[in-house]
């Protein structure tokens, strides 16, 4: 109880941030939607009658389950600053997109933080979490549009390698523009502070720019391309467990 109401103070101390938060969730949903509507009608597929909603509710519960369980396991990285820790919570996110569509990744992505927020409250102002999330869907959507356009191999390593590279991008972007600023302002911290913690484990970095390309793209890169190799080496083995029930 007093964690929801520690969680509720911090809300109310950045509501700003939290609006722009949910005007990018929609934004991204609708991104989604209109991509896994546009395939569907491209192959004369109504939605509605794709898939068991049941099954499909049950198939998103049961993977934000396990990626926020998964989400519990950090590893942090040597070059890195502290605030830096790779998890695989990634892999029941890209599994359910493979499976389910685009939508349903985002959504399991939403609802992974949800559940984080709930049970372990925020430790950054809501920033980290909706970094986790923004970033996440940056490797998650494009790569399970490719693989749900036509679902092959090919598509699938496409799909990933297309992922991963917009993950990293989009990371460099958003954390050089909005998310490091904003960490900076909900801890009242200078920026120069934050880039001297880059410093101190990585020599290389010496402002905003060598920041984001030896500390921000390394670490997405590396947990994208983990979250990748896990994905084709396990994905195939457990669709057919997954998508039992559908038909």
């Amino acid at each position: 109880m007093k964690g929801l109401k520690t969680l509720f103070e911090t809300a109310k101390e950045n509501v700003g941030f939290l609006v722009l938060s949910v005007a990018i969730v929609v934004t991204i949903l609708v991104v989604a939607y209109g991509a896994e509507y546009l395939i569907a009608k491209g192959r004369g597929e109504k939605r509605t009658k794709e898939k068991l909603r049941i099954h499909r509710m049950t198939l998103i519960a049961m993977l934000t389950a396990i990626a926020e369980v998964l989400m519990l396991f950090e590893i942090p990285l040597w070059f890195l600053p502290a605030f830096y820790e790779i998890d695989l919570s990634e892999l029941p996110v890209i599994i359910g997109a493979f499976t389910l569509g685009p939508v349903a990744g985002v959504t399991i992505e939403f609802l992974k933080i949800v559940l984080n927020l709930l049970i372990n409250g925020t430790a950054t102002a809501f920033v980290g979490e909706f970094a986790n999330f923004l970033i996440g869907c940056a490797f998650v959507v494009p790569a399970s549009i490719f693989y749900y356009a036509k679902k092959t191999k090919k598509n699938a390593i496409i799909g990933l390698v297309t992922g991963t590279v917009t993950c990293a991008l989009v990371g460099c972007f958003l954390n050089a523009f909005v998310l490091l600023p904003a960490y900076s302002r909900a801890f009242h911290m200078e920026m120069d502070v934050l880039i001297a913690m880059g410093t101190e484990k990585n020599s290389l970095i010496s402002g905003m720019f060598s920041f984001v390309v030896f500390a921000v793209a390394p670490f997405n890169i590396l947990k994208c391309g983990i979250v990748s190799v896990i994905t084709l080496f396990i994905y195939k083995k457990i669709s057919r467990l997954l998508k039992a029930g559908q038909l």
